[in-house]
């Protein structure tokens, strides 16, 4: 039973990576669609795809091997728009280097499109 499925994905995406394989199952959610889908948009992860096997469904995923690691942020810390830089020094290893998901009013984005937007939210995974 998974307490946690965007952890899991995001573990099992990163123990690919580290033994270099080049492709990843992970189970689905809307969640996990909308990480992935910004992970691709920064170039983390290729192409993926949703696969029905009749329960939740799955996804596939390309891996780039341009994850160094990756994580979920627990507590789900809540973030004002002015605040992103201290969770920023605290979970990226260098300014501008990686980024943090961040699940808005306005949907999931990277820290960088919620910090033009200027809107706060609850902080989801780190990446980079």
């Amino acid at each position: 039973m998974l307490n946690d499925p965007l952890a899991d994905t995001l573990s099992n995406i990163a123990n690919q990576e580290k033994v270099r394989k080049t492709v990843c199952t992970v189970p689905a959610s809307k969640t996990i669609g909308n990480v992935l889908h910004i992970l691709q948009k920064y170039g983390f992860v290729g192409a993926f795809e949703f696969i029905d096997d009749g329960k939740s469904g799955k996804f596939n995923v390309e891996l780039t091997g341009n994850i160094n690691m990756c994580g979920v942020i627990k507590p789900r810390y809540a973030v004002t728009k002015d605040g992103y830089e201290s969770f920023e020094r605290r979970f990226l290893p260098a300014r501008g280097f990686g980024i943090l998901v961040v699940s808005t009013s306005n949907g999931v984005m990277s820290h960088h499109e919620a910090l033009e937007a200027g809107v706060g939210g609850r902080l989801l995974a780190y990446v980079y």
